[in-house]
């Protein structure tokens, strides 16, 4: 499978919430990497990191736990100008499944990793269901 998440955190103070989009991601089947650089105080990393990657298949995924500049310094806001698409979560599972999804497009046994993965979910809910209903 081609393409990878790249995720740059802010900080190293992001770095658990990181780990759990890596998580998620690992068990994807999606590859990833961690890398930090600061919109603030490193906009030359940043851009260094961007530049870097430019020829892959990639999708960034951008944690900063004080601010929001870093996301739309890279590309991914809730408000960004027009001409941007942007896709925003802020739970570390739903950043994971939307990095798949769009790694996804064209590549067949990564659209398998996230229907199986779903399909788990699906089946722990009527599981639930199940286990509920016998209590009283």
């Amino acid at each position: 499978m081609k393409g990878k998440a790249v995720i740059i955190m802010g900080s190293e103070r992001d770095f658990e919430f990181c780990r759990e989009i890596a998580k998620h991601l690992k068990t994807l089947g999606v590859d990833f990497e961690f890398r930090v650089a600061s919109a603030h105080k490193t906009p030359e990393k940043v851009l260094a990191i961007l530049m870097e990657f430019e020829k892959e298949k990639i999708v960034y995924v951008t944690v900063a736990g004080r601010s929001n500049a870093l996301s739309s310094f890279v590309d991914s806001s809730l408000r960004v100008p027009s001409g941007i698409g942007s896709v925003v979560t802020v739970e570390p599972e739903g950043a994971a499944i939307a990095a798949a999804k769009i790694l996804a497009v064209g590549d067949e046994k990564r659209e398998k990793y996230i229907k199986d993965y779903q399909l788990g979910k699906k089946k722990e809910i009527e599981k639930a269901d199940e286990t509920v209903k016998k209590l009283k």
